[in-house]
């Protein structure tokens, strides 16, 4: 039996969650096509055309050729390193125009798809706007920190003497330096007297300052369709618990959500229509729980392997249409 054709969109150096996943739908009867955007194209080709009136999608890799005019549903999990190899192959004065049709070409074919999708690729771009997130949070009946966006130094200031509290300083987006060959992350970090003394360099390039919260316990929450799994971690001495990364990944426990938060939460995702979404939270000593923001591509493999992959085949369930989902 054939419940449903899966169309997954990744990289060629994704975790395994990405097979947990695929080995769950294929439990559950369904089949999958996996997209590696790393690899396109030099290892893959993408066509669609209309044919008397028909669309007709077609994807051809080094594993097989595959029709995706009968795809029912799609993750777009990663589309990192899209035209991976091009800078050898191309002179250097081409590669840009040709990485841009290469997206475009991608992310407007998998717009027009008719099917469910995990998410759209535009719902990705709607969320990068974190104040909407904070503003819809707000409206759902969350608490959010205070918070300034900002490239202007007086603003700053004004924000720091209005909260008169300690603030954090981070990126909008997932960011790093390359210095030396190395990647170096930036994390969150809060707001020293060094800081303030290179303030003027602010003007350059806008970061998203937070006042610090006291925490009791950090949480981040999965939400796949309707179900929910919380997980907290005692993360009071950490600023950003994403630098200890692996080191912590057995620090976190399963977690019972307050009916209200749970009800607000899933009030969110019904907002943006979201079918998947890795939430962070801060419970504070008072017992108040804060929403910093939630990512809907955000990782989730370290937290399935804690409750035997439950996570995994949940959202097996949800593009197969074998559980609630938002439509």
């Amino acid at each position: 039996m054939n419940n449903g054709k899966v169309l997954i969109i990744t990289h060629s150096e994704d975790n395994y969650a990405v097979d947990t996943v695929i080995q769950q739908i294929r439990r559950l009867g369904g089949s999958c096509v996996r997209f590696d955007a790393d690899r396109y194209p030099v290892e893959s080709r993408l066509s669609s055309s209309i044919i008397n009136g028909q669309w007709q999608g077609l994807l051809e890799t080094t594993e097989g050729t595959y029709t995706l005019d009968d795809i029912t549903a799609v993750w777009y999990r990663r589309s990192y390193h899209i035209g991976k190899g091009l800078e050898t192959l191309l002179e250097k004065e081409y590669l840009s125009s040709t990485l841009g049709e290469l997206r475009r070409t991608l992310f407007g074919m998998l717009e027009g798809l008719k099917c469910f999708q995990i998410e759209r690729y535009s719902v990705y771009r709607r969320l990068d706007s974190k104040e909407e997130q904070l503003r819809i949070a707000r409206d759902c009946g969350l608490e959010v920190p205070a918070t300034c966006i900002t490239n202007s130094p007086a603003q700053l200031k004004a924000f720091l003497a209005g909260t008169n509290k300690p603030v954090i300083a981070k990126m909008q987006s997932a960011f790093a330096i390359y210095r030396d060959g190395q990647e170096h992350v930036v994390f969150t970090n809060e707001v020293t007297a060094t800081h303030l003394d290179q303030l003027n360099e602010l003007r350059y390039c806008p970061m998203v300052f937070q006042e610090k919260l006291e925490k009791a316990l950090e949480l981040r929450v999965t939400i796949v369709g309707r179900r929910i799994f919380p997980f907290s971690i005692d993360s009071r001495q950490l600023v950003d618990w994403r630098k200890e990364g692996a080191a912590l990944a057995d620090e976190w426990q399963p977690y019972v959500l307050p009916v209200d938060i749970s009800k607000a939460l899933l009030a969110f995702m019904d907002t943006y229509g979201l079918n998947y979404g890795a939430i962070d939270l801060i419970l504070t000593p008072e017992g108040k729980y804060y929403f910093l923001e939630v990512n809907a591509a955000g990782e989730y493999f370290w937290l399935d392997k804690l409750c035997d992959n439950a996570i995994s085949q949940h959202l097996a369930a949800v593009l197969l249409n074998q559980a609630e989902r938002r439509e």
